[in-house]
Protein backbone atom coordinates (compact mmCIF):
# COMPACT_ATOMS: atom_id res chain seq x y z
CA UNK A 1 0.00 0.00 0.00
CA UNK A 2 1.25 3.47 -1.14
CA UNK A 3 1.40 6.47 0.94
CA UNK A 4 -1.35 9.12 0.20
CA UNK A 5 0.38 12.25 0.35
CA UNK A 6 3.93 13.12 -0.58
CA UNK A 7 7.10 12.72 1.62
CA UNK A 8 6.87 16.21 2.63
CA UNK A 9 3.31 16.36 3.53
CA UNK A 10 3.54 12.97 5.30
CA UNK A 11 7.03 14.40 7.29
CA UNK A 12 5.18 17.81 7.80
CA UNK A 13 2.37 15.84 9.55
CA UNK A 14 4.66 13.43 11.88
CA UNK A 15 6.42 16.69 12.84
CA UNK A 16 3.49 17.93 14.11
CA UNK A 17 2.89 15.18 16.47
CA UNK A 18 3.40 16.56 20.18
CA UNK A 19 5.37 14.54 22.72
CA UNK A 20 3.26 16.68 25.90
CA UNK A 21 0.41 17.70 26.36
CA UNK A 22 -1.84 15.34 24.06
CA UNK A 23 -5.34 14.10 24.29
CA UNK A 24 -4.89 11.03 26.36
CA UNK A 25 -2.57 13.06 28.57
CA UNK A 26 -5.17 15.93 28.94
CA UNK A 27 -8.07 13.13 30.22
CA UNK A 28 -5.61 11.54 32.46
CA UNK A 29 -4.63 14.85 33.99
CA UNK A 30 -8.54 16.36 34.05
CA UNK A 31 -9.44 12.80 35.87
CA UNK A 32 -6.47 12.43 38.22
CA UNK A 33 -7.65 16.02 39.35
CA UNK A 34 -10.99 15.59 39.78
CA UNK A 35 -10.34 12.50 42.02
CA UNK A 36 -8.63 14.80 44.15
CA UNK A 37 -4.99 14.35 43.15
CA UNK A 38 -2.43 16.71 42.76
CA UNK A 39 0.90 16.36 40.30
CA UNK A 40 3.63 17.43 38.90
CA UNK A 41 4.28 17.31 35.11
CA UNK A 42 6.99 15.58 33.07
CA UNK A 43 9.29 14.94 35.75
CA UNK A 44 12.40 16.06 34.08
CA UNK A 45 14.60 14.58 36.61
CA UNK A 46 13.55 11.15 36.14
CA UNK A 47 13.91 8.72 33.59
CA UNK A 48 11.88 8.88 30.31
CA UNK A 49 10.08 12.26 31.80
CA UNK A 50 7.13 11.08 33.40
CA UNK A 51 3.84 12.81 32.05
CA UNK A 52 2.31 12.48 35.79
CA UNK A 53 4.74 12.65 38.94
CA UNK A 54 3.39 12.65 42.34
CA UNK A 55 6.50 13.47 44.36
CA UNK A 56 5.37 12.91 47.79
CA UNK A 57 3.60 9.48 47.12
CA UNK A 58 7.20 8.03 44.69
CA UNK A 59 4.92 7.39 42.18
CA UNK A 60 4.96 8.57 38.44
CA UNK A 61 2.23 7.85 35.72
CA UNK A 62 3.23 7.31 32.03
CA UNK A 63 0.16 7.55 29.54
CA UNK A 64 1.14 5.37 26.34
CA UNK A 65 -0.14 6.19 22.91
CA UNK A 66 -0.56 2.50 21.54
CA UNK A 67 0.84 3.14 18.13
CA UNK A 68 3.85 5.01 19.63
CA UNK A 69 4.88 2.58 21.98
CA UNK A 70 3.23 -0.46 20.21
CA UNK A 71 0.61 -1.86 22.48
CA UNK A 72 -1.24 -5.29 21.81
CA UNK A 73 -4.18 -3.95 20.71
CA UNK A 74 -5.88 -2.66 17.63
CA UNK A 75 -4.71 0.69 17.94
CA UNK A 76 -0.87 -0.15 18.49
CA UNK A 77 -0.79 -1.97 15.25
CA UNK A 78 1.91 -0.49 13.04
CA UNK A 79 1.43 0.61 9.59
CA UNK A 80 1.23 -1.65 6.53
CA UNK A 81 3.98 0.21 4.72
CA UNK A 82 7.64 1.07 4.87
CA UNK A 83 8.12 -1.88 8.07
CA UNK A 84 12.03 -1.46 7.53
CA UNK A 85 11.21 1.77 9.38
CA UNK A 86 8.57 1.56 11.81
CA UNK A 87 9.51 -1.92 12.92
CA UNK A 88 12.86 -1.32 14.78
CA UNK A 89 11.64 1.98 15.70
CA UNK A 90 8.52 1.21 17.43
CA UNK A 91 10.54 -1.72 18.94
CA UNK A 92 12.72 0.72 20.07
CA UNK A 93 10.16 2.46 21.57
CA UNK A 94 9.55 -0.44 23.87
CA UNK A 95 12.79 -0.97 24.84
CA UNK A 96 13.50 2.74 25.58
CA UNK A 97 10.28 2.51 28.15
CA UNK A 98 11.19 -0.64 29.71
CA UNK A 99 14.73 0.84 30.83
CA UNK A 100 13.40 4.09 32.09
CA UNK A 101 10.74 1.66 33.59
CA UNK A 102 13.32 -0.05 35.50
CA UNK A 103 15.22 2.94 36.37
CA UNK A 104 12.10 4.77 38.12
CA UNK A 105 11.62 1.31 40.15
CA UNK A 106 15.70 1.80 40.44
CA UNK A 107 15.27 4.76 42.86
CA UNK A 108 12.12 3.47 44.71
CA UNK A 109 9.48 4.79 42.91
CA UNK A 110 6.58 2.92 41.08
CA UNK A 111 5.07 3.83 37.80
CA UNK A 112 2.16 3.09 36.79
CA UNK A 113 1.59 2.94 32.61
CA UNK A 114 -1.95 4.37 31.18
CA UNK A 115 -2.62 2.90 27.61
CA UNK A 116 -4.48 5.18 25.25
CA UNK A 117 -7.21 2.30 24.87
CA UNK A 118 -8.14 1.87 28.45
CA UNK A 119 -9.28 5.79 28.09
CA UNK A 120 -12.78 4.61 27.43
CA UNK A 121 -13.26 2.91 30.42
CA UNK A 122 -13.61 5.55 32.65
CA UNK A 123 -14.99 3.58 36.02
CA UNK A 124 -12.00 1.04 35.39
CA UNK A 125 -9.52 3.58 34.75
CA UNK A 126 -10.74 5.73 38.05
CA UNK A 127 -10.05 2.48 40.03
CA UNK A 128 -6.55 1.79 38.12
CA UNK A 129 -5.48 4.97 39.03
CA UNK A 130 -7.28 5.03 42.70
CA UNK A 131 -5.49 1.38 43.43
CA UNK A 132 -2.04 2.61 42.39
CA UNK A 133 -1.73 6.46 44.14
CA UNK A 134 -3.48 4.41 47.39
CA UNK A 135 -1.18 1.11 47.49
CA UNK A 136 1.02 1.35 50.56
CA UNK A 137 4.60 1.84 49.79
CA UNK A 138 5.17 -1.49 51.66
CA UNK A 139 6.08 -4.25 48.90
Amino acid sequence: MTDHVTKEKRSEIMRAIRGKNTTPEIIVRKLVFSLGYRYRLHGGNLSGKPDLVFPGRRRVIFIHGCFWHYHNCSKGKPPKSNLDYWLPKLKENRRRDVRNQKSILSIGWKFLVIWQCELSDTVQLKKKIIDFLEESNAT
